[in-house]
């Protein structure tokens, strides 16, 4: 019934297999791969017939999670998987990257690949065995794939590369570095680091590569037993076509890829475009021979733009190979935000904002390994008049999320802990220019913004676009590219960092891969870019601001024993909702005793911790407190000295003058008075002293020589007890009834 075909390794130390014709046999191939205790299923499904009308390689990646396979069941009212989670939208764009640009040229038929986590054993992410899984899957099909490639994580833990580092040990790891590609080149690069040289980050490239080869090598094998024949697919052939064309436009093209301004070139590539078109395909002329003309008008556009470049070295817009476009940076250019920033590179320009938020704010992430909490969150929005176009406003697709992940990762190793800077953080990107790397400049725009809240950055960051073009054995990498060279080159390398190190590096590659030496040329010229950009930016803000702006939440963090953490609360939460009622400001109190206070108020944050104070601290025996009198009984007065804390003040301590018959004579219920704790008596009641405090200004009076220190004290200044044992007396539990005046001293 099932005719099934294993293949096994051991990688990185644990077990690898891949197997197939044992599940979703209706597939043009399935691969059920299993890494430790982690298994995902990979299945890939091809058109038959290419879809009329189009002119782009129609490939779509789904990686989906599913949460039995970490044994839980989904929250929500419908207790099902719903909308791809941020987790799942960038691994389907992890997958899809280093695939897509192996299938041959001219392939247009609909490519479906989907991967689905079974199992996950909370220590191998299932993301890596993904690609592996998706990669075997597509070498089994018999489409027109030019793989096999193979994926790996690198880490760096102590000095030392670790291939495959499990869940747990990243924590530890100074780089999160995601690799594919294959045999002889690499095909995808994705990291985050913590400021590492730009020759530690071609190590670890080169390391993964390396480490991934014994999967290459198990994928053929599996193939060799059970891949699918060949699709009879022979690639179009444009040559005559695109003779025709080029003896018609060629000039035309050339003329306007030497227009810096865009929407000028773009303008009169269209005219060339529509020169082209009136000769070639007039009206009347079948759709497909006018899509087939399409792909030609493109691959002429390549061969100008790329041809001019190699033999000149010189650009679209007239630059040199390294010269990066003019840059402006501007900060607080939003008066009621907590920090903004404005970056302009050329025609690229990103508007930034950060917002500090509370614990509240926080944003809770569900993932297969369980529930966490996020304090940083960077969002990136493109939107069509960016480019000058008209389209859809929605939720962000997968570019917008893929970019704001990069930016994320290029600023978090750089943010201060919680301790040193207890904030939310939220950046949102608005980019309002595009002509070649908004996702870069989003990284320079949000590190001005963050310093412009006064969020204590450790350096500054920045970040720039590579592009190559390359034909035979001549290369040529372009620093900080236009969105044309992007689109008609072929590697899109972006690098993220500091005046120190690296902190983020992504590489896309359209052609079959690169080799060490252009990744080392790229890296390099990168690096001198990068210092330039920082310096750019440096003219604007070299530091974060030493105060918050003025509509800034201000945080301030106490410290309490836990077992005092229910008395803050109180019943049902009462205590607290009062102290935020009373106050204004927010409260966060975590299990391990940290209280954050927050307001935009100053007093509001003071009262508040006087409050907290008051309920878990004792007061200090010595110290002077001011009070307010909320209970004046024969024998004394009771005051209210701290948070909640009520102690008496004995007739005798009212005033250093005559005696009085009576506490009224002195103080008034509501009277605000200094008071310093004398200490407890044998009932551990509170003692006070009034008359040793100056009233008008809280300092302690001298003592008159031989007059006795009141903090001795003694039990004679104790209320009386009422005959027969007596109840309560007042506010505190002061003591007696009241009926009987206390004895004279």
């Amino acid at each position: 019934m099932f005719n099934i075909h294993r293949v096994e390794l051991d990688w990185a130390g644990r077990k690898l297999k891949l197997e197939t014709g044992h599940m979703a046999r209706q597939a043009d191939a399935a691969v059920l791969a299993q890494y430790g205790e982690t298994s995902v299923l990979a299945t890939v499904v091809g058109a038959k017939s290419a879809k009329p009308g189009i002119d782009f390689f129609p490939l779509t990646v789904n990686y989906q999670e599913k949460t039995y396979a970490a044994g839980k069941i989904p929250g929500g009212y419908f207790k099902r998987e719903g909308r791809p989670t941020e987790k799942e939208t960038l691994t389907s764009r992890l997958i899809d990257r280093p695939i897509r640009p192996l299938f041959m040229d001219g392939f247009k038929h609909e490519v479906q690949v989907v991967v689905t986590v079974l199992s996950h054993d909370l220590e191998n992410d299932p993301d890596i065995l993904g690609m592996v899984a998706a990669s075997a899957a597509l070498t089994l099909s018999g489409l027109p794939f030019l793989g096999p490639i193979a994926g790996a994580r690198v880490g760096l833990i102590n000095g030392e590369y670790i291939l495959n580092p499990m869940i747990d040990e990243m924590p530890k790891s100074d780089l999160d570095l995601v690799i594919a590609g294959t045999t002889d080149a690499v095909m995808m690069v994705e990291s985050e680091a913590k400021e590492l040289s730009e020759k530690q980050m071609l190590d670890a490239v080169v390391f993964g590569q390396k480490g991934f080869q014994p999967v290459i090598d198990a994928i053929i094998r599996l193939a060799e037993k059970a891949a699918k024949e060949p699709w009879n697919f022979t690639p179009p052939d444009l040559s005559a076509e695109k003779a025709a064309m080029g003896a018609l436009i060629a000039e035309d093209l050339r003329k306007a890829f030497a227009q810096p301004q865009k929407q000028e070139r773009y303008a009169l590539i269209d005219a060339a475009k529509k020169k082209a078109m009136a000769s070639m395909a007039p009206e009347g002329t079948e759709p497909a021979k006018v899509v087939k003309l399409g792909s030609v008008f493109k691959q002429l556009e390549q061969d100008v733009v790329r041809g001019d470049i190699i033999r000149t070295s010189r650009r679209i817009d007239g630059r040199d190979l390294k010269t990066v476009r003019p840059i402006q940076s501007e900060v607080h250019v939003l008066p009621r935000t907590h920090g903004s920033a404005l970056f302009t590179r050329g025609e690229t320009q990103a508007l930034v904002v950060a917002t500090l938020g509370t614990g509240d704010d926080e944003q809770y992430i569900d993932s297969l390994e369980g529930t966490k909490k996020e304090r940083f969150l960077l969002h990136y929005n493109f939107p069509p008049y960016s480019v000058g176009e008209t389209g859809r406003m929605g939720s962000p697709g997968r570019r917008e999320i893929g970019h704001g992940k990069l930016a994320y990762r290029a600023l978090r190793p750089l943010l201060p802990t919680a301790e040193e800077f207890p904030y939310v953080l939220r950046v949102v990107s608005e980019i309002t220019e595009s002509n070649g790397s908004s996702s870069m400049a989003t990284v320079c725009g949000a590190s001005l913004a963050l310093m412009d809240a006064g969020v204590p950055l450790k350096r500054p960051v920045a970040g720039i676009a590579m592009g190559l073009i390359k034909e035979g054995n001549d290369f040529a990498v372009l620093s900080d590219i236009l969105g044309d060279e992007d689109h008609l080159g072929d590697m899109d390398f972006k690098v993220a960092g500091t005046e120190k190190g690296v902190t983020s590096l992504q590489m896309d590659i359209k052609i079959t891969g690169i080799t060490e030496e252009i990744m080392r040329i790229a890296l390099d010229q990168a690096h001198h870019g990068r210092q330039h950009i920082l310096g750019e930016m440096a003219k604007a803000m070299t530091g974060a601001r030493q105060e918050l702006g003025e509509h800034a939440p201000r945080i301030e963090t106490i410290k309490i024993p836990v077992d005092k953490i229910r008395e803050v609360i109180g019943s049902g939460g009462s205590v607290i909702r009062e102290i935020v009622a009373e106050s204004g400001a927010k409260i966060d109190i975590e299990d391990d005793g940290t209280i954050k206070i927050a307001s935009a108020n100053k007093e509001a944050i003071d009262k508040a911790m006087a409050r907290i104070k008051g309920i878990t601290q004792e007061a200090e025996v010595g110290q002077i407190y001011k009070g307010k009198v909320v209970k004046i009984m024969e024998f004394g007065a009771f005051v209210n000295f701290f948070g909640a804390k009520d102690g008496l003040v004995h007739i005798s301590q009212l005033t250093s003058t005559m005696r009085p018959n009576h506490p009224s004579e002195v103080v008034k219920e509501g009277q605000e008075v200094y008071v310093k704790l004398l200490g407890f008596d044998d009932r551990g009641k509170t003692r006070l002293s009034m008359k040793i405090i100056d009233q008008n200004t809280g300092v302690e009076l001298p003592r008159a020589e031989g007059e006795p220190d009141p903090m001795e004290g003694n039990s004679s200044e104790r209320p009386p007890r009422r005959e027969g044992g007596g109840g309560r007396g007042g506010r505190g539990g002061g003591g007696g009834g009241g009926e009987r005046r206390p004895r004279r001293d």
